[in-house]
């Protein structure tokens, strides 16, 4: 990647990561060091099912305030008041997410309104805090979101039939406890789209106006462990190995976002999701290489980058020629791992197209995308494509 010689960028990644098979346990160390007694867990029922919530449960032990379980996908505004109002009953003073994407933003919606109160629509934007939130500790169960080091949360506003987008570097978590033991049970589906979910995450930070070169490096690496270790993930859920590797790579390709931003994939997929229900992993990864064929007439560099970590040679190709073929490369990925191809084998109504693509236009994901988008029917023609 070239940068432009007046360059200049602000670096983060304030989250501290513990790494490795049954490190949850040290959860209850964890509080303790950030001066912590008093934890909500927040997790859902699935997982209470699965038996995962019982171990963190176990593992706080005295430090344990209360359980809240009711998360759900594509969590709410409604379901974070009910929760931050059940962490104040039970007078908690930290944060412990057990889940996917959707719980650990729960609880950086629930650390914002134990902290401020309020309504949680009063901060939503960029950068609208002033002070650092109730201490968040995430243990990841999927390996994709990378929410545990982002300093962003989607929340949707069921009412508005919308998913509200909250960035600020105070609801950054604090800990990141990743335990390859948590994601062995995740299913060969999600554990493919909670994936790609990352690979996305990868290439548009790569290509996002606020790359980097230490957001680069970070990406390129996410992108060489998620071609050699989410396939294996998927054939085999009882890899520890490849689990821990991908669970790296979602949070390097995480901090990797966090810092360059995103772009259309994003706005995309957050709209369809709003509307459709469309998973968000599942979302990203279908849209994905039609959004970089869009993008390629503007950042032809960017994706030879993005080819050459995915392990193309490109040696005999032009940088377009090398684009391209990192976009065939996605396809092949998700076909092999069995991986829905187009919106309409995931739910998405051709006659609702149009209303996803005035709505992405709103999405404050859209303005870091390279190349600029301002007409409605511009998004149109991405979505037809993947349609």
């Amino acid at each position: 990647m070239a940068y432009d010689r007046d360059l200049s960028f602000v670096y983060m990644n304030p989250t501290k990561i513990v790494f490795g098979e049954n490190t949850a346990k040290s959860v209850g160390i964890e509080m303790s060091d950030l001066g912590c007694s008093r934890a909500v867990l927040v997790t859902d029922k699935g997982l209470r099912e699965a038996g995962l919530v019982e171990r963190i449960e176990q593992a706080l032990g005295g430090k344990l305030a209360g359980t809240f379980d009711q998360c759900e996908q594509d969590s709410g505004v409604h379901i974070i008041n009910k929760g931050a109002e059940f962490a104040k009953s039970v007078e908690a003073d930290c944060v412990v997410s057990l889940g996917g994407g959707s719980v650990i933003d729960t609880g950086k919606g629930m650390s914002i309104l134990i902290k401020e109160g309020g309504q949680l629509s009063d901060y939503t934007g960029f950068q609208m805090l002033t002070e650092p939130v109730t201490p968040h500790i995430v243990i990841p169960t999927t390996a994709g979101t990378g929410s545990e080091v982002t300093y962003a949360a989607v929340i949707k506003d069921w009412e508005r039939n919308q998913k509200l987008l909250f960035c600020d570097y105070y609801i950054i978590p604090r800990v990141g406890i990743l335990d390859p033991t948590l994601t062995a049970g995740l299913p060969p589906m999600l554990t493919a789209t909670t994936g790609m979910d990352a690979f996305c995450h990868a290439v548009e930070a790569m290509h996002a106006l606020q790359a980097e070169p230490i957001s680069d490096g970070m990406a390129v690496h996410a992108i060489h462990l998620i071609m050699e270790y989410l396939p294996k993930c998927v054939e085999d859920g009882s890899d520890l190995f490849a689990r821990g590797q991908q669970q790296i790579a979602a949070t390097i390709a995480g901090v990797a976002f966090s810092n360059a931003q995103v772009g259309l994939v994003h706005a995309m997929a957050h709209s369809i999701g709003a509307l459709f229900k469309v998973p968000h992993g599942m979302a990203n990864s279908i849209l994905l290489p039609h959004v970089m064929m869009y993008n390629l007439d503007t950042c032809a560099d960017c994706y030879a980058s993005v080819a050459r970590a995915m392990g193309i040679d490109t040696s005999a190709m032009s940088d377009e020629e090398a684009g391209k073929a990192a976009a065939d490369g996605i396809w092949e990925l998700t076909k092999r791992m069995g991986v829905p191809q187009r919106l309409r084998d995931v739910g998405a109504p051709e006659d609702g197209l149009m209303d996803a693509s005035v709505l992405s236009l709103s999405d404050g994901s859209i303005i870091y995308n390279p190349k600029p988008v301002f007409e409605a029917e511009e998004v149109l023609s991405v979505y037809k494509n993947a349609w």
